[in-house]
């Protein structure tokens, strides 16, 4: 059997025959190793196949998988692999440019059945590949589709901008750690250490020796040069609290030459960073324009433009999703039960799926429910008549998401608020 990519490993569409030949592919950086079963699983090789992951290697490959489908009368093939890292990649695609059936495996599926054929728990590459084989031939498995053009370049650009901004969170979190060592006093005066005031501070007078001595007007005049409106009432205050501050701060001050140049290194590479980031949001931005049903998803009030895009970045063409759960099923935020005679086990999500297109459907709907009249109904009747907890609560919207996410693209339809249901919450 075949499983839909859509429905996760639920849904049935195409029988394997006694006509395929089944091949299992294990991956690696340089030389991968592929095994060959017919439909029952049986072996069909004396030996295992071992080809380099270059064009003269794929071609090998092909060449044996045609030898073996001609000895064995197999007209039909089948080629499984896991999704693992990022060296599946380039053989997946050759294999589909050249019209085969290519699949993938959960690894947790082949892991689960690596003591299924021998009863031994030893591993290799030769035992994964057959292992793999061997789960596609029972049908645990689903297909490898590729993007539109367009989806793969915003998945790129997504997986790019995580990069940047795992980056810029670890810059940012040094610094704050610089300010807690010499300036423990600063996150009183700016609870945004990022706000540009803040910045041309760090800039002029990065330690409280810088400020002692200063007067207001000296410290706005310093500002200056490093932002336009350094003055007015809101800087006389800041320059004056800053002030007030650095008299009384407790900051470590030995080796400050050594610890104010890396702080200037600091900023420099988290400026450089920022600026990578905005622009790869200009070029998300273009993108999504180019996107038809990124324009129905805007309508959903407080769906900002980085949620929809990692959101089609991680689910790709949402008019191939028939329902809402296909979505959730793809972020592995399906549930999942532990039930056995009278126990009844906890409710979880079974977190077998893309984990950044979960982050971001998670992080969508706490903002959706934040900013979205809409769903923030919903949450007060959920938690006030309902009386459910706000996480629950939060879970439910996201799965109301996806299905609006889905239906959406399907209608062709911008989102309106009159055709969601409004429950009548009780006041608390």
């Amino acid at each position: 059997m075949k499983f839909k990519q859509s429905d996760g490993q639920n849904q049935r569409i195409e029988r394997i025959t006694t006509s395929h030949l089944v091949v299992g592919i294990d991956m690696a950086k340089e030389t991968q190793v592929a095994q060959a079963t017919n439909f029952r699983g049986i072996v069909l090789t004396n030996q295992h196949l071992s080809f380099k992951n270059t064009i003269q290697g794929f071609e090998k490959l092909q060449r044996w998988m045609e030898g073996l489908q001609q000895k064995h009368r197999l007209k039909d093939i089948i080629i499984g692999m896991e999704p693992t890292g990022h060296y599946w990649y380039s053989l997946a695609n050759w294999l589909a440019q050249k019209g085969l059936n290519v699949v993938l495996v959960n690894p947790a599926t082949t892991k689960r059945n690596k003591e299924n054929r021998d009863n031994c728990p030893s591993k290799s590459d030769p035992k994964d590949a057959l292992v793999i084989a061997d789960v596609v031939s029972r049908g645990y498995y689903y297909e490898y589709i590729r993007q539109a053009t367009h989806f793969q370049r915003l998945r790129t650009l997504m997986n790019d901008r995580e990069f940047w901004v795992t980056n810029s969170v670890r810059m940012q979190n040094r610094i704050i750690r610089w300010l807690d060592i010499r300036f423990p006093e600063y996150a009183s005066v700016f609870k945004d250490w990022t706000c540009p005031r803040s910045i041309a501070t760090l800039k002029e007078f990065p330690s409280p020796l810088d400020l002692k001595g200063q007067s207001t007007s000296e410290v706005i005049t310093g500002w200056r040069k490093y932002m336009k409106r350094a003055g007015g009432s809101t800087g006389i205050q800041k320059a004056a609290e800053l002030l007030s501050k650095a008299v009384q701060s407790v900051g470590e001050t030995v080796a400050l030459n050594e610890a104010k140049q890396d702080l200037h290194r600091l900023l420099e590479e988290y400026e450089r960073i920022d600026g990578i980031l905005n622009q790869i949001a200009k070029e998300i931005a273009a993108l999504l324009g180019e996107i038809p049903i990124a324009s129905q998803l805007r309508s959903i009030k407080g769906l900002g433009t980085i949620y929809i895009a990692a959101i089609l970045a991680g689910a790709g063409d949402l008019t191939q999703y028939v329902h809402g759960r296909q979505l959730l099923r793809k972020a592995g935020l399906n549930l999942a039960e532990s039930m056995s005679g009278k126990r009844k086990g906890q409710i979880i999500l079974s977190k077998r799926g893309d984990s950044t297109l979960r982050k971001y459907l998670y992080l969508a709907t706490l903002t959706l429910v934040g900013t979205n009249p809409i769903f923030k109904q919903l949450h007060l009747n959920n938690v006030q008549v309902k009386h459910m907890s706000k996480q629950k609560s939060i879970f439910k919207l996201l799965g109301k998401l996806a299905r609006i996410l889905v239906g959406l693209v399907h209608s062709e339809e911008s989102f309106t608020p009159e055709k969601t249901v409004i429950p009548y919450t009780h006041a608390a």
